[in-house]
């Protein structure tokens, strides 16, 4: 969720995690994580841009204590999945296609195709990929996983070089295949 439309009235707090890959902005409420941003726009892409938060938002570093905790453990290759609570807004194609996205292990890749399989619209693949684009809790929910059908790296919210980073992280403790 680029532009936060859908989901920015539901936040109430945020906060930064500095990672390997940059500083992520964490923002949710009380119950749920619900955004997760990438610290810079990818070069070229222009359907991301870095987020800060919103004036309505308060900074607590209180609210993400478990979401904080699960992502320094994956990027310290020691958390395969994220048991976080999240919450995802968007359409019912949006949710469906992020819900697959969940499903694929870590350390694997698939196509686009491979989704819209999954969600039983197989002619899908193109807005498959509109969708893993509004991805709104990238790297927990893991649209870095998804590739070209001919394995080549596609676009990415994060940039091209984040994903690589993702997927070699993950082959290193898992040893990365293709679906």
């Amino acid at each position: 969720m680029r532009d936060l439309k859908k989901t920015s009235d539901k936040i109430a707090y945020y906060d930064y995690l500095d990672t390997p890959i940059g500083s992520l902005l964490l923002a949710g409420c009380d119950s749920y994580l619900r955004f997760v941003s990438f610290p810079e726009a990818a070069k070229g892409h222009a359907g991301h841009t870095p987020r800060e938060p919103l004036p309505a938002w308060s900074q607590d570093r209180s609210k993400f204590t478990q979401a904080r905790r699960e992502l320094s453990e994956y990027f310290a290759g020691t958390r395969t999945k994220f048991t976080v609570p999240l919450k995802l807004s968007g359409t019912e194609f949006q949710r469906a296609v992020w819900g697959a996205l969940q499903d694929v292990p870590y350390g694997e890749t698939c196509s686009y195709g491979h989704i819209a399989h999954a969600i039983n619209n197989p002619k899908s693949s193109r807005a498959v990929g509109g969708a893993n684009n509004a991805n709104p809790i990238p790297v927990i929910v893991p649209c870095h996983r998804i590739i070209g059908a001919d394995k080549s790296m596609t676009g990415f919210g994060g940039g091209i070089p984040t994903k690589e980073f993702l997927l070699d992280l993950e082959g290193r403790v898992a040893g990365t295949r293709l679906l």
